[in-house]
């Protein structure tokens, strides 16, 4: 259990340099909550025994994400640097662990966002190849993808948008599956619906997995009629 010791140096010093650290991460939020646990000598030896992060309708590059929860132990800083006015700074990678609530909303708001458009097309290119498509990120660099809505349903998802060819010619553009959580950094999707230019063959919509990497650890992915939450750790570095 940490114990919360408002110490002068956690008040006057580290939680607003956190704070404002954080703040120049993002584009907005309405509200942000620190919580820093230690004692003064810890923190003057650089470091931070566990810090609680609570913000709600925050944007980070484009991503609007809903309510967040965040918690990390064991946390290296540069105080040195700090105590002279410098920025906040991580002197190791760390483990954050917490959860997210993403409403159907958010999703929408932030689908023209460089990260989630970029992820809806390399899911389209993972779903193309893994139905019998040769080179497909080739083949849609002939192509303008622009992703428009999302509905999410219980354990399901649709995107919509358009794809147009070099001839500027343009057609619907729907992809709907399935989601589940399959091992703590692997995602199973069950493909259920595409529609595509006509110039694509008939799919046969086979399951398929992503690896999300080894840094990335999710104990729990819900996906339910109008919002996603997600739990789960990750490794956080500068």
């Amino acid at each position: 259990m940490w114990i919360t010791t408002q110490s002068d140096l956690i008040r006057r010093v580290l939680s607003p340099a956190l704070g404002l650290w954080l703040r120049s991460l993002l584009e907005a939020v309405e509200t942000l909550e620190i919580k820093i646990q230690g004692h003064d000598r810890q923190i003057l030896k650089g470091y931070i025994p566990g810090v609680s992060i609570v913000s709600c309708r925050a944007i980070y590059q484009g991503l609007h994400l809903g309510e967040v929860h965040l918690k990390a132990e064991n946390i290296r800083i540069n105080i040195g640097q700090i105590i002279r006015g410098k920025p906040f700074r991580l002197l190791e990678p760390i483990q954050v662990s917490g959860q997210l609530h993403i409403e159907e909303e958010d999703l929408n708001q932030s689908i023209s966002s460089f990260i989630l458009s970029n992820a809806f097309t390399d899911l389209l290119i993972y779903l193309l190849e893994y139905n019998g498509i040769p080179n497909p990120k080739q083949i849609l660099e002939n192509y303008s993808i622009t992703w428009e809505n999302v509905r999410l349903n219980d354990h399901e998802f649709m995107i919509g948008g358009t794809i147009s060819d070099r001839s500027s010619t343009i057609f619907p553009l729907t992809l709907c599956a399935g989601l589940e959580l399959v091992e703590g950094h692997t995602l199973r999707i069950e493909p259920k619906q595409i529609d595509i230019a006509p110039e694509f063959p008939h799919l046969d919509l086979n399951p398929f997995e992503i690896d999300l990497g080894t840094e990335v650890h999710l104990e729990q992915l819900r996906l339910e009629e109008g919002h996603l939450t997600c739990s789960g750790c990750a490794i956080v570095s500068n």
